[in-house]
């Protein structure tokens, strides 16, 4: 089946953020925002489109990989090699866990599961070697190694029934999906769902949608796809940003696909072709999301 090519023009800026890399995008249902970070700047960033407010919020640490929602309100930020709450804006972050320690690595990609479980992996500062693993983080920040061999962790979803975890590396240029045991928190049966290696092209961040599609940004790819669960591509948009990073379904009837993107790599002839490059995108009506689980959350 041939995808279908939705028109750049439908591709609008939401917040023309100029993020370096920009990443992990999260609608919160509660304060009906945008949450997103921008890696490179250690920036944790809201928006409110009923108001068109952007804030930004620094952090003092060399990365700030990603984040969570949680069930008590407060955020969950990755900062290097730790997890941090945010609980106020005023109130400085304290310290859940160390997810790992002793290697040249940083957190990267993460997603919290139906039970109120963070999945999140490291990746290699270097970008070529594996030294990074997939943990669990439970609520009282007891962290387990799922799995090592990791370049880039990318790409964590899970299907709408909670029976399948998707996880991508973007560096190894495939994303595989596990069997995934949602009361005992265990995964199993690793198998290869898309595979790039041979082009070379990277998945990066990715989310489900209602109908248990998996939607995926590829980094310098210029483009999000579709995947339906048996694999094929139904979809495919391109974007007016070499670099999109990571997607995620918001706006009040979570119909709204926003879209990170990176100004990260790109020369200044790149930058003055791509205005856009670093900004968030929103593509209304493409599909239906699901609200994001909450950290903490046991239900």
């Amino acid at each position: 089946m041939t995808p279908d090519m939705i028109p750049a023009y439908r591709v609008e800026t939401a917040v023309a953020a100029g993020d370096i890399l920009g990443e992990t995008p999260l609608w919160c249902d509660r304060s009906r925002k945008l949450w997103w970070v921008d890696i490179d700047r250690r920036l944790h960033q809201s928006f409110d489109p009923a108001t068109g407010a952007h804030q930004v919020v620094p952090y003092a640490c060399n990365f700030l990989g990603s984040q969570a929602l949680t069930a008590d309100g407060s955020h969950l930020l990755a900062q290097d090699l730790g997890l941090y709450r945010r609980a106020f804006d005023d109130d400085p972050p304290g310290q859940l866990c160390e997810v790992e320690s002793g290697l040249d690595n940083r957190l990267n990609d993460g997603r919290v599961d139906a039970r109120g479980r963070l999945w999140i992996g490291t990746m290699d500062n270097q970008l070529h070697r594996p030294n990074g693993a997939l943990y669990r983080v439970d609520a009282d920040g007891r962290t387990t190694r799922m799995f090592g061999d990791v370049i880039v962790t990318n790409g964590i979803a899970f299907s709408p029934d909670n029976r399948t975890l998707y996880f991508t590396d973007t560096r190894r240029y495939r994303t595989w999906q596990f069997d995934f045991d949602l009361d005992d928190g265990a995964i199993s049966n690793r198998r290869l769902f898309a595979d790039y290696s041979a082009s070379g092209e990277r998945p990066d961040g990715a989310c489900i949608d209602a109908a248990g599609g998996l939607w995926t940004a590829f980094f310098s790819g210029g483009r999000v796809v579709r995947y339906r669960p048996d694999g094929r591509i139904d979809t495919v948009i391109p974007v007016p940003a070499t670099n999109p990073t990571c997607v995620c379904f918001g706006g009040a009837d979570l119909k709204t696909l926003f879209v990170t993107t990176a100004r990260k790599f790109l020369d200044r002839e790149q930058l003055g072709r791509e205005p856009q490059a670093g900004h968030v995108l929103a593509i209304d009506g493409i599909a239906q999301g699901l609200p994001e689980h909450r950290f903490g959350n046991s239900s």
